[in-house]
């Protein structure tokens, strides 16, 4: 065994290179820039394992892991996300494998370039594609369930494809709480495209339209009252939907719901600026309907290139990021302020009224401010 890997007996084991060292470390070693930049030149050539090892260490947060973004972003804004979203059993699963196929026997008249060559990715002219499907946490370990990566073997010896599994970890709105960064890795590997599939959803779990330039929502036939399924946020985020599995009895009910609900908003919003989301209607389990997805894709594509209609939504999703993004690093620096131990005692006064909780977050949200600005 060397360096975690298997030597065969009197052979001299290799020299490990400088990424596969980084590879296997828990920590970044952030202070030697020309180790990063020799990560980064790995996973922008296609190295799988760098790649993998990336978003590892930002999904779990391994010390260091916000420097290595730092490095990626540069190389991002060039793929386009698709966000696929319903509620569980739409076939979410099946229709993104559906279109993972189609995408990657289509040829690109504009692959992805870099410095390392054509298309980092898989070397071809047909589009690169990422995965990222957000499955429930299991109870015990805290882990991806997997369900959607077993639905997708056939793509595992394709390196034009490459599918990553996420747990929701506790996380609401359909997706784990780094699904955006692991994202971002993606994006700087160079796929052209990023189809991300939320786990299933109800009717306000809506977080996918903040990432995704193109949000499609999946609904099917004989789940119930087919309005309420649709409705809230739901019916507003969709740039597409698509009724799967239409060769159920209900599916031209659930489509002229969806038109009666879009005539009703047509109404009042004037959001949409001319687009009214089309209706596609698939059976993904035989791979009928999902080039016609595909061409819906690309018109909705199109209409984006227009008055500027696509730097604008990405604007107006990385208003809603950084406030998140914001939040999460104050709430970080109160906890770390805080300690475990002051949280519980602090929760006993409360709960035994001897403080009041609005006076004593008003107090540690001063204190941070107060700190943040002496350090400036």
């Amino acid at each position: 065994m060397y360096g975690g890997r298997l030597v065969r007996p009197g052979a001299r084991p290799h020299k490990i290179p400088v990424f596969d060292a980084l590879l296997y470390t828990g920590r970044l070693d952030t202070a030697n820039n020309s180790d990063m930049q020799t990560w980064v030149h790995a996973l922008r050539s296609g190295d799988a394992r760098a790649l993998a090892r990336a978003i590892s260490a930002v999904e779990n947060r391994v010390p260091g892991w916000s420097d290595l973004l730092k490095a990626l972003f540069p190389h991002t804004g060039r793929a386009r996300m698709i966000g696929l979203t319903g509620a569980p059993g739409a076939g979410k699963s099946t229709l993104v494998d559906q279109l993972a196929c189609l995408y990657r026997k289509t040829r690109n008249s504009r692959p992805i370039r870099s410095e390392h060559g054509l298309n980092t990715a898989s070397g071809d002219d047909r589009y690169t594609v990422g995965i990222i499907a957000v499955d429930p946490t299991s109870p015990y370990t805290g882990g991806a369930i997997l369900g959607d990566r077993i639905r997708m073997q056939q793509h595992f010896s394709d390196p034009g494809i490459y599918i990553r599994s996420m747990a929701t970890r506790g996380s609401l709105g359909g997706l784990a709480g780094t699904t955006a960064d692991v994202a971002t890795v993606l994006d700087a590997s160079g796929r052209d495209l990023i189809l991300i599939e939320t786990v299933g959803v109800g009717q306000d779990e809506i977080e996918i339209v903040r990432l995704a330039d193109i949000t499609i929502v999946i609904l099917v036939p004989g789940m119930g009252d087919d309005v309420q399924s649709i409705k809230a946020g739901i019916m507003e985020i969709a740039d597409i939907f698509v009724i799967n599995k239409s060769d159920r009895e209900g599916a031209e009910r659930v489509e002229r719901e969806i038109r009666a609900l879009q005539s009703l908003a047509g109404r009042h919003d004037k959001t949409r600026d001319g687009w009214t989301p089309p209706i596609v209607k698939t059976v993904a389990s035989e791979g009928k309907g999902v080039e016609e997805l595909a061409v819906a894709i690309a018109e909705y594509e199109a209409y984006l290139q227009k008055e500027n209609r696509a730097l604008n939504k990405r604007v107006e999703n990385w208003q809603e990021r950084l406030l998140e993004m914001l939040r999460d690093a104050m709430l970080e620096k109160a906890r770390a302020q805080l300690g475990n131990g002051n949280v519980a005692r602090l929760a006993a006064e409360i709960a035994e009224h001897k403080r009041d909780p609005y006076t004593l977050v008003e107090e540690i949200a001063g204190k941070e401010m107060r700190g943040s600005g002496a350090r400036d």
